[in-house]
């Protein structure tokens, strides 16, 4: 399941770099009439009204707007003016609602969104994405703003009907309304989309569409497309082909995530000889992998993953010349890995940088001699038949920052050749394998490294040295792996940064110091060794403790320390003493 929430992490990822120059894209056809705010100096009175009364019905706890005081709107933060007539024509007021940092919500704005925008008769740019309007519809009311290019309204918890009187927006060329990580808003008539013929950029992904059978033909009219987003849109109908296609400058279409369940060879994108990035996973395509792949000579990043396809990619990849991005994983490929190298375009081998085929039943060895991926950044073949040893031109993918190897029946040994090279590798997945890493006592590993698995190789009997100088690792996997050693000091401060930590079913002695109180992590699994002495208090952020089949003894501390524990498990120990109350919080 990571490895499929990782995949579409991944895609959301590429899809959020095409979004960054769509965007640029419709902010530069604009700039003509927009300026830095400081070299503006006037404010027309209607206009600083409307924006005023646009912000009364905001809740702003974050004060993001406390600029918005005096007379010179044109220097508020967010508010852009015309260099000639000194008119509003942009409101960029994108949240950090987006942001990863955890507490990225408390930055955003709220409330409602006030009609007294229309006063701004001017506007062509509206960015209020990634703000938490909960519960708010998407307002008619913009449907009469009709000089707007620019709209951006996703990621903000919009439920309801996408009003139609956007139709009315004829100057259109960017409309983001994406909700697709709330997938609250619906429409049950696309029609208006027709009347926006000036579209380049279009997302409704999260928009339930269930009802419309026959999308393809309204977006069909759109003949400057160039990018289309209908990520879990619950599309059902998929078109084995457009009689006339207009969207012939159509270069980004993402239909994952959808329930077309028809065969992958008779759909109409296959004719799109335009699209550099295709995505089309997760939708329930059946049938071999198609042939018409080979006739789409300008694809750049093609993902086909999560699917129910068969067989061997095809013979005719090589005239795509251009392709850095190759998913196809969870497919059933049921073929040699070696000859799935072998297809691969090989004008595009120093061009890829994610190649993806986890789950897709590759059988055979990897293949000793490889030409290199001189620009690979991502390599994940987990969870296949593969067989033999690790080859040491992975060692050569210097710019590898993640590879998983996991969950196949690899053997052999790994030394430093095979590591040492991966100067950017971050992620170091090879659990499930039979591999053995004998490496040199004073090896030192990538220092980016900041997640490791290495369950079920072989590492011991001693503990690992070369963990020494990983300072900031993450999440550490290193479980039945034959070591029989005690715990030196220095892991405790190694093992300070991590949020999970698993070394269960070893031999590992030694008692749990006082400064594991100090951890960060949320998971630690010690389970199945022989770790000795009293519980001591524990992190306060820790959720997941295992701590059974040890030689723990003596009572339970007063106070474990961890208000949010959520699983605990002690059996097998020679605890004594009673339960403290402070289990009943």
């Amino acid at each position: 399941m990571d490895k499929v929430l990782l995949s579409i992490h991944i895609v959301i990822f590429g899809a959020l770099l095409l979004f960054t120059r769509g965007k640029s894209f419709v902010q530069s056809s604009s700039s003509s009439h927009t300026h830095p705010n400081h070299t503006v100096t006037s404010c027309i009175a209607s206009e600083r009204s409307a924006l005023l009364g646009f912000k009364a019905g905001l809740s702003d706890p974050a004060y993001l707007l406390s600029s918005w005081k005096g007379d010179e709107c044109c220097k508020w933060k967010g508010v852009h003016c015309s260099t000639r007539n000194s008119h509003v024509v942009k409101l960029d007021l994108q949240g950090h609602g987006c942001d990863p940092n955890s507490d990225a919500w408390t930055q955003v704005l709220g409330g409602n969104i006030s009609s007294s925008l229309l006063g701004l008769r001017h506007l062509q740019y509206l960015d209020l994405s990634c703000n938490g309007f909960y519960g708010v519809q998407v307002p008619e009311f913009l449907g009469s703003l009709h000089k707007l290019r620019y709209i951006d309204l996703s990621s903000l918890s919009f439920i309801g009907r996408i009003p139609p009187q956007l139709g009315n927006l004829s100057n259109l060329q960017y409309l983001n309304l994406n909700s697709e990580y709330f997938n609250t808003t619906y429409s049950m008539d696309i029609t208006w989309l027709s009347q926006l013929t000036s579209l380049v950029h279009l997302d409704l992904s999260g928009t339930n569409l269930t009802t419309i059978v026959h999308w393809l033909p309204v977006v069909n009219m759109l003949p400057s497309l160039k990018v289309l987003h209908l990520i879990n849109c619950n599309l059902r109908t998929s078109s084995a082909s457009l009689q006339l296609s207009n969207l012939t400058f159509l270069e980004t279409l993402d239909l994952s995530a959808n329930g077309f369940h028809t065969h992958i060879a008779r759909n109409w994108f296959w004719d799109l000889t335009s699209l550099k990035y295709l995505y089309i996973s997760s939708n329930g395509f059946y049938g071999q992998f198609p042939d018409e792949i080979g006739n789409m000579t300008s694809i750049v990043k093609l993902d086909l993953s999560s699917n129910n396809l068969f067989g061997m990619i095809p013979s005719n990849l090589k005239n795509i010349c251009s392709l850095e991005e190759f998913f196809v994983h969870e497919t059933n490929i049921n073929g040699s890995i070696t000859k799935f190298f072998q297809r691969l375009p090989s004008c595009s081998w120093n061009k890829l940088t994610y190649l993806s085929l986890a789950s897709s039943n590759l059988t055979g060895r990897l293949p000793t001699k490889l030409e290199p991926f001189n620009n690979l950044i991502y390599l994940d073949i987990s969870r296949n038949k593969l067989i033999g040893p690790m080859p040491l031109w992975i060692g050569e993918l210097t710019k590898l920052t993640y590879l998983d190897l996991g969950y196949n029946s690899l053997d052999g040994f790994i030394h430093e050749g095979h590591l040492s090279g991966l100067e950017s590798l971050e992620w170091l997945w090879l659990s499930d394998n039979s591999l053995t890493l004998t490496v040199n006592s004073t090896w030192v590993p990538p220092s980016s490294l900041t997640n490791i698995e290495l369950r079920s190789c072989l590492l011991g009997p001693k503990f690992p040295p070369w963990l020494r100088w990983l300072t900031s690792l993450d999440n550490l996997d290193i479980s039945n792996t034959s070591i029989s050693d005690t715990v030196p000091d220095w892991f405790w401060i190694t093992a300070s940064t991590l949020y999970t930590l698993k070394m269960g079913h070893n031999k590992i002695s030694g008692s749990l110091p006082s400064t594991i109180e100090f951890m960060g992590a949320t998971a630690i699994d010690l389970g199945s060794n022989q770790f000795n002495g009293t519980i001591p208090k524990l992190p306060i952020s820790l959720s997941d403790l295992d701590l059974s089949r040890n030689k723990l003894d003596g009572p339970l501390p007063l106070d474990f320390g961890t208000p949010n524990l959520m699983k605990l498990v002690l059996f097998d120990n020679s605890i004594s003493g009673t339960i403290p109350s402070s289990f009943a919080k």
